[in-house]
């Protein structure tokens, strides 16, 4: 494990005049997806990403307290739902971290929970501890047509896997909430196709053009909450795999393994039974900046066990709805 780089003088010295432009470029693409459909949501997990998607939003459709009691914070009510799959398999930090931040804002969230799916029937598990990610590609289409959501604004990045990094903008689904890689639209001066048909309905990501560096880069500058989990703290973890995963309730540990006491950090938070921490000793935002301009493996690749199944995984799973 490598210490962070000295970063007194290191954030200074990042010429960040890019995030200017990424921001008005995600601001632009909130403010589309607001005006041109009935009942969209945005995807909030408590994630890095949909937490910095969350901070856009406010600025996209609030005003900023600038003085007096509040300085600083957004005043108002975005003009959507926040929605989240729980998958009864999530880190309960996290869930903890979503449910405040939504409390403190005021906002509305809808919850699809898994273990609904489980009882009508329409999820089926193998075994209890069988991860439960890719099941949630079900109840999300489940809350979809529940709620009749026309627009999905998600917190995916172009550079967290290959198949991410083939999608548009704003990425059409079929009536059965799939995706057709090589059916997609052209988005040519900024200008995005968005008719859909009834039963049809797009997922959009406003930070498709961030990177993993320019998240953390604009974490640090608004000094955006996350959880805990981000950081670098003690936790109980099983080497397996060439990974490090967390001992749960749901990740026990087998035959042959042994526990160990590390010094780790989360890089995405998903899954207990698919997220794996990466050892790291950054205890805030800019030293994670640091840890970051010094990886070569992006997040999913170096700590998500079900992406490494197949170099198709994760496209697989988006052409059958998956975030």
């Amino acid at each position: 494990m490598k210490p962070p780089l000295n970063v007194t003088q290191l954030l200074p010295d990042l010429d960040q005049t890019h995030l200017d432009w990424l921001e008005e470029e995600a601001i632009f693409i909130l403010r589309e997806t607001a005006a041109t459909f009935e009942r969209p949501a945005l995807l909030f997990s408590g994630g890095k990403d949909s937490c910095v998607v969350l901070r856009l939003a406010e600025k996209a459709f609030k005003s900023r307290i600038a003085s007096g009691e509040g300085a600083g914070s957004y005043r108002g009510r975005l003009p959507f739902p926040l929605l989240h799959v729980d998958t009864g398999h999530n880190f309960s930090e996290v869930i903890a971290f979503r449910d405040r931040r939504v409390a403190e804002m005021g906002e509305r969230l809808v919850v699809g929970h898994l273990e609904d799916s489980i009882r009508r029937g329409t999820v089926r598990l193998a075994h209890p501890l069988e991860s439960r990610n890719g099941h949630q590609t079900v109840t999300l289409l489940e809350a979809i047509e529940e709620h009749r959501f026309d627009a999905l604004l998600g917190g995916a990045r172009r550079d967290e896997e290959k198949a991410r990094a083939k999608e548009r903008i704003f990425s059409h689904r079929d009536a059965f909430g799939q995706w057709q890689p090589k059916e997609q639209r052209p988005e040519l001066w900024s200008l995005f196709n968005t008719r859909i048909k009834p039963g049809e309905h797009m997922r959009v990501f406003p930070i498709s053009n961030w990177t993993e560096l320019d998240v953390w880069l604009y974490i640090a500058r608004e000094n955006i909450p996350l959880p805990g989990m981000y950081y670098a703290h003690q936790r109980q973890v099983i080497r397996r795999k060439g990974l490090l995963v967390p001992l749960t309730d749901v990740t026990p540990v087998q035959a042959g393994e042994s526990v160990e006491t590390l010094q780790v950090r989360f890089r995405t938070v998903g899954d207990m039974t698919c997220t794996c921490p990466v050892q790291s000793a950054a205890a805030n935002a800019v030293e994670v900046v640091a840890e970051t301009l010094d990886v070569t493996i992006s997040e999913r690749g170096a700590t998500r066990m079900d992406d490494r199944t197949s170099d198709a995984a994760m496209e697989r799973r988006k052409k059958e709805g998956y975030f």
